[in-house]
């Protein structure tokens, strides 16, 4: 498959934009000419080299780069015997190669390495055998990052389909706001000018990339990457929808996967998956075996043939279509699949020591998130303006509520340059970087960015404009997480009143408001008054939000919390349930709000004296923790003490 451009998951190093890359372990590897010359050969082969002279450095970048990047390793046979052991069964790497630096050595130690591709080479024999393979590679594409996310709509999930359903959605949404966001002239500059920064010192790839910026145009009119091939995605979706094809067809596509995601497919029978990338398959059955079969088998990889089956007559599916005469391979007989498709796996069987796996493609329509799809959908066109909207509020805004903290930063710091001083879109950017900051838990410089907003929205808007209202309640919540609880329900109350003249009573922001001055009353120890508000809340959000709604799930949330403090631990194990349900349907399963009603749980199960259960949960919410908090947020330390309490217990 192609580079999985909306997996999430996993950060890849940020200079290196492709699959693969090159490590060179070498104590001599930039003083010999013969090196050097060599490094050069190769980058023309794979852009991205990295080159160790000491074995401890080389072993440690290894293992810091993601499991979904492909390492193909280069030593010479003296380091290569000593250090091949210590990473051959690591995911990321790929293939070994060894030249020969002593020919009295033996080399008989690689046969134990079944990664070892190539050995006892000259290095000049080295490079040429990288070309031919690499090729290989490039054609076939069998061991590229596969990448899905899946629908599950059993009633009860096995564990590993936890939080899938919500990654599903957000996969869903992202694909839509990259091509609902209106063309600029600068969107192919940006692409441009990241491939000229990446390609710099590669002479071969700045002619290709000279050639596409002269030649490109737009035909007829890890998430940073995505946003940057914006204009790219937009382009060959018009594209599949201009060529897409009017007749059924059945394709194939060969794949290596490992042993954990054929069990993933195989626990998914008769579920729907979606594709984090664009999928490049084959008409020809034959051809896409012999790519498969062709292709050696290391580690725990299996080999899959996808057979899959395209109606074009569906309605609401994404394009798929020919492109025999527009691909590189010719021969490949090549069907492109749009980024995002939606297929029902159908059929897990076995021929020959292939695993055979038939899916369809199935309609947008045809799952039962589809409700939430379409309100979650809704609710980020109106923060553009509606239908005629440009996605550029929206698309920072979704990757702030997947939890994506940074990347939501680094998206609006870039929308902050484009705005000029005057712009009357600065004030929603303002605030939305006081959200990003409020959740990073830098609550000052997030105090700075809604006054900010503020400051403008009261030159430029009345004083009971909903925007004023909105930035109000968010200067609440983060006076609310400093511990000035009056300040927070003080700005509570102000949006409410604005909120309510607007909009009156039932009315989502109105929810929101309450739910606040819940938080804020339970704080104080008021938990009657903060009951009634979280009930109000709830009340609002279940006649107006579907069913299975985030704001409806944080409502049950918030009252299960009171019934722990109200000493009601059975209702409240009922309630962080339900809520649990809810958040795995609609957020991605790295998120904070599950992480807090794990460690909800936690403290639930530790008054119960259950240790071993609030370890559990604990120890859920700090695997969260320590991938969406900086290192230095006060609450990693804090479930950290409680993990080590609870252990304490269990001795």
């Amino acid at each position: 498959m192609a580079a999985a451009i909306l997996n999430d998951s996993t950060e890849k190093h940020e200079d290196n934009l492709e699959t693969y890359s090159l490590v060179w372990l070498e104590p001599a590897v930039n003083k010999v000419k013969e090196y050097i010359d060599a490094q050069s050969q190769l980058r023309k082969i794979i852009n991205h080299l990295q080159t160790f002279e000491e074995i401890e450095q080389c072993e440690s970048y290894i293992k810091s780069v993601s499991k979904e990047d492909r390492i193909i390793f280069i030593s010479n046979d003296r380091l290569g015997q000593e250090v091949v052991p210590r990473i051959h069964l690591l995911r990321q790497i790929f293939t070994i190669y060894i030249y020969n630096s002593d020919k009295k050595r033996s080399n008989d130690w690689a046969k134990n390495f079944e990664k070892v591709k190539g050995i006892g080479m000259q290095l000049n024999e080295l490079v040429d055998q990288i070309r031919s393979d690499q090729t290989t590679r490039t054609r076939t594409k069998v061991d590229e990052v596969f990448s899905i996310n899946i629908f599950n709509t059993k009633r009860h999930q096995e564990k590993s389909t936890t939080g899938l359903n919500g990654q599903f959605v957000y996969s869903q949404l992202l694909i839509d706001r990259l091509l609902s966001m209106k063309p600029k002239a600068t969107d192919r500059n940006e692409f441009i000018s990241l491939c000229k920064t990446y390609y710099k010192d590669n002479s071969s790839e700045l002619s290709i990339i000279q050639e596409f910026e002269k030649d490109y145009f737009v035909h007829y009119g890890d998430i940073d990457l995505l946003f940057l091939f914006r204009f790219f995605i937009r382009d060959i979706h018009k594209q599949l929808q201009e060529l897409k094809c009017s007749t059924s067809l059945r394709v194939y596509r060969g794949q290596l996967v490992s042993n954990d995601e054929l069990q993933t497919l195989k626990a998914s029978l008769g579920q729907f998956i979606s594709m984090n990338s664009f999928l490049s398959t084959s008409l020809d059955h034959q051809l896409a075996l012999s790519f498969l079969t062709s292709s050696p088998v290391t580690g725990d990889l299996q080999r899959i043939l996808f057979e899959i089956d395209l109606d074009p007559t569906l309605a609401g599916i994404k394009p798929f279509a020919k492109i025999i005469s527009n691909s590189f391979f010719a021969d490949k007989q090549e069907v492109l699949i749009m980024l995002g498709s939606i297929f029902q796996l159908v059929k897990i069987d076995y021929q020959d020591q292939v695993c055979i796996v038939q899916m369809a493609l199935c309609s947008d329509n045809d799952n039962s998130l589809k409700p939430i799809y379409d309100y979650m959908k809704k609710e980020y066109d109106d923060y553009d303006g509606g239908d005629n909207g440009s996605s550029v509020f929206s698309f920072g805004i979704l990757l702030f509520k997947m939890g994506a903290y940074d990347k939501a930063e680094k998206y609006y710091n870039h929308l902050l340059t484009e705005l000029p001083p005057d712009d009357e879109d600065l004030g929603p950017c303002y605030h939305n970087m006081g959200m990003i900051a409020n959740h990073k838990g830098n609550y000052d410089l997030s105090l700075k960015w809604f006054k900010k907003a503020l400051e403008l929205y009261n030159q430029t808007r009345k004083s009971d404009d909903p925007a004023i209202a909105t930035t109000c309640n968010s200067i609440g919540e983060v006076y609310f997480r400093k511990g000035n609880r009056n300040d927070a329900l003080e700005s509570f109350k102000k949006a409410l009143d604005i909120r309510k003249k607007a909009f009156g009573e039932e009315n989502i922001q109105v929810a929101m408001c309450y739910h606040n001055m819940g938080n804020a009353y339970q704080e104080e120890k008021n938990f009657q008054q903060a009951f009634e508000c979280h009930q109000k809340s709830l009340m609002i959000r279940q006649k107006l939000l579907p069913a299975d709604h985030y704001d409806i799930g944080s409502s049950i949330h918030c009252i299960a919390s009171i019934y722990l403090c109200m000493n009601y631990p059975d209702l409240a194990l009922q309630y962080y349930h339900k809520a649990l349900a809810i958040y795995q349907k609609s957020l991605p399963s790295q998120h904070q709000d599950i992480a807090m009603i794990h460690y909800n749980l936690g403290l639930l199960y530790a008054g119960k004296e259950e240790f071993q259960q609030a370890l559990t949960n604990f120890q859920k919410a700090s695997s969260i923790f320590h991938v969406t908090l900086p290192a230095t947020h006060p609450f990693i330390g804090i479930v950290n003490q409680d993990i080590q309490r609870m252990s304490d217990k269990l001795k």
